[in-house]
Parts: structure tokens; C-alpha cells; sequence
């Protein structure tokens, strides 16, 4: 129950004990053009480049940014918590003229101050977190891809921790390129981050395009200033994806199989109704500690639905508290990072974990373990709160 990775779906665990094939198999590559199509439904988009990268989120992450950012060109990170810390080191290593702007950890940018600072810096790419789990804000993006669009910007965002459990829609957003990971609100293993890039992102990359000497065919182009990642080339990925099935890699197949079982569920149950049972989860996990009487870190009106961060009373050691949860409970909750870590528990709602059953256990057990190290807390007070929430839901 922290901020992920989180407990899997039962069908995700068992799809990945399928047997293995190969990857040119005709199940295989069928099966890559349905996780596609199921992955499009998830980003809300009709992008043709929509497609997993074999590598956890961050892997998704990099291989967006390294294949997007030419050396020297400007790139612009918002920061407002530890992964806009990581956007910007990314674009660094990928050798950009990274500039950041930052606000308070707890808070957001308002689309003045994005705008402002668009037209000050005139990147090239705009890198944007939308769920920031190091402080559970949710950045809006609504008219980021407006912004970006009428100041010449790619925009892209890295949805890890957001995307299945928070509205997210690329293409009425103007979304040039997205990142997640299967190991939050999707409800996967850490291990395929779902990509998905704009038409006018993938002319970016196939202007550095460059296929490798031993697969290189007659005709092909070699960029002077090609992608300089190999594994992470998103232009040989897309090969890899597309009708050529160049052969870049070997796919990750027990984790496109659970990668295809996350999209499946989350499609067959309805991506809205999926993202309302995040919100009724998340907001009883909230009431639910503000009835223990803790208190809540953080802008809460643009809060993820999917994590809380709650703020550890000063009577208590924070991670004797999440040792006992463990420990006698067998719940697992997070801390954080930076000048978050030891102030705030992160609890998550997210994936096969938003459910009733699952938040009322946590706060019962949270109330046991607080008082059992000396603090003084409402007795049923959460729960009751909680319920509250689910009733009113139901109705």
C-alpha cells in the first residue's frame, strides 16, 4: 500500500507464467499489434507510435528524452518534486541545455508560470512530470500542449505514477510524448514502460535516424547527428514495433504479456470507471487518516487520487510505525525523498490495491501500530471516515 510498486493483479501474475515463444512467432508479433491498440486506448490517442519499452519506467524516460534532445538544444524541466530532479539529469546526460524553474514541493505550476517561462527560455522540448509520487501532486497538463505548440516546443510528460488512475488524455492535450510504468495505478510488475509518441515527434526522431551495421539494408538513412543510445534509439524501437520488425532487441516476453493483461483489465473494466474507483479509494485513504487525526502534506486540491501523503506526528519514529505495519500486519507503506523523507508516509491506493477492502484494513492496522508506539488516535475514527467515503460513493 505505498506509492508503488504496488501488488499486482492476480490475471497479470498468472499471464506471466504463459509459455515463452519466439519473437517472430505470428502469436508474438499479433500479440505486439494488440498491446498497441490496447496501449491507445489507455493514452487516449490514435498515435501509431505507441508501443512498450523493455526497461522499467525510467528506462521509458530515457529513452523519450535521449532520442528527442539533439546535444545543445534548450530543454525546460518544471520542477516540483524529486522526478523533476530526474527529468533534468536525463536531459543533462543526453547533453541539452537544461534549464529548470521550481516551485515548493506540495504545490503545482499554474499555467501562467509555465507559460512565462515557455516563452522565456524557447526550448525545444518541454519536460513535465504529471504525478510526482515524491509529493503526490498532480500536475495539471490540460494546456501545456497548447502552450508548447504556439511557442514551437515538443511536449512531453512522464506519467509513471499517474497514468490509469488520473484522467490523461494525449491527444486533446497535445501530448508529443509520453513515459509510464506498469507499476502503479496500471497494476503490473516494474519491467515495460508504455510509450506513446505524436506524429510530429516521431519526425524529430526519424531525422536522426541510424540502423545498426549488421542489420543496415540498402537505402537506409545514417543521420550525422543520430541518437546516441543504442539500446534506447526509439527510431529502431519503432522498426522493431512496426511492419519491418527490424530485429533491435529481443522482446521482454513474459513482461509483454503482463503489460497486454494491465491494458486488457483496465480497458475491459472502463478507463473512466477505473479512474473513479482510484478517486473514491484515494479519497477515503484521505478522509480516512484525517479521521486518525494526521495530517495531510501538500496542496490536497491537486493531490493524485492514487497516493497520500500523510504527515508522521511528531510523537512517533516513522519507520517504527511502517516496521510494525509490516511486521504484524504485513502492509507495506512508503516514506519519501529529499526534505520529504521522515516528515511524510506515502500511502498508495493504486491498481488492484483501489478497493475497500484494502484501504479499511490499512487504516485499522495504521490506528493499531500508532498507538501501540504511544500516540494518541480516535479509536475507529479512520475506518468509520473511510466507509463514509465508499458509502457515498455507492449511492
Amino acid at each position: 500500500m505505498g506509492p508503488g510498486p504496488i501488488s499486482a493483479y492476480p490475471s497479470v501474475l498468472r499471464s506471466m507464467s504463459a509459455p515463452l515463444v519466439g519473437q517472430f512467432d505470428p502469436y508474438m508479433t499479433a500479440l505486439m499489434e494488440e498491446t498497441q491498440e490496447l496501449y491507445r486506448g489507455v493514452w487516449s490517442t490514435r498515435n501509431d507510435a505507441t508501443l512498450l519499452v523493455d526497461g522499467t519506467s525510467r528506462a521509458g524516460i530515457e529513452a523519450a528524452l535521449v532520442s528527442l534532445i539533439r546535444p545543445g538544444e534548450r530543454v525546460l524541466v518544471p520542477v516540483f518534486g524529486r522526478f523533476g530532479h530526474l527529468l533534468a539529469e536525463i536531459a543533462e546526460r543526453a547533453q541539452a541545455e537544461v534549464h529548470t524553474i521550481e516551485t515548493d514541493w506540495g504545490q503545482v505550476f499554474p499555467v501562467s508560470v509555465l507559460e512565462e517561462a515557455i516563452a522565456r527560455v524557447r526550448p525545444t522540448l518541454l519536460a513535465l512530470v504529471q504525478g510526482d509520487t515524491s509529493t503526490t501532486m498532480n500536475q495539471p497538463l490540460d494546456e501545456v500542449g497548447e502552450l508548447c505548440a504556439k511557442h514551437g516546443a515538443l511536449f512531453y510528460t512522464d506519467a509513471t505514477a499517474s497514468l490509469g488512475g488520473n484522467p490523461f488524455e494525449a491527444d486533446a492535450w497535445g501530448v508529443d510524448a509520453a513515459t509510464a510504468g506498469l507499476q502503479k495505478c496500471l497494476g503490473g510488475p516494474s519491467g515495460s514502460s508504455p510509450l506513446t509518441l505524436s506524429e510530429r515527434a516521431l519526425g524529430v526522431i526519424r531525422s536522426r535516424r541510424r540502423i545498426e551495421a549488421g542489420i543496415r539494408e540498402d537505402g537506409d538513412d545514417s543521420a550525422p547527428d543520430f541518437i546516441r543510445s543504442n539500446y534506447f534509439d526509439l527510431g529502431q524501437i519503432c522498426d522493431y514495433w512496426g511492419p519491418r520488425r527490424l530485429n533491435h532487441h529481443t522482446e521482454a516476453t513474459s513482461m509483454l504479456y503482463a503489460a497486454h493483461e494491465c491494458a486488457r483489465l483496465l480497458l475491459q473494466e472502463g478507463r473512466d470507471a477505473v479512474i473513479a474507483r482510484h478517486r473514491v479509494a484515494g479519497e477515503a485513504m484521505l478522509e480516512g487518516v484525517r479521521g486518525l487525526g494526521l495530517g495531510v502534506f501538500g496542496d490536497v486540491a491537486h493531490k493524485m487520487s492514487n497516493v497520500v501523503a500523510v504527515e508522521i506526528p511528531e510523537m512517533v519514529h516513522g519507520d517504527a510505525v511502517r516496521a510494525s505495519l509490516l511486521e504484524d500486519f504485513g502492509i507495506e507503506i512508503g516514506t519519501s525523498f529529499g526534505p520529504l523523507h521522515g516528515r511524510v508516509w506515502r500511502i498508495g491506493t493504486m491498481g488492484h490495491n483501489a478497493r475497500e477492502d484494502a484501504v479499511l484494513q490499512t487504516l485499522a492496522a495504521l490506528e493499531s501500530a500508532l498507538r501501540s508506539h504511544g500516540a494518541s488516535v480516535p479509536n475507529g475514527d479512520g475506518v468509520e471516515a473511510a466507509r463514509a467515503v465508499f458509502r457515498g460513493a455507492a449511492a
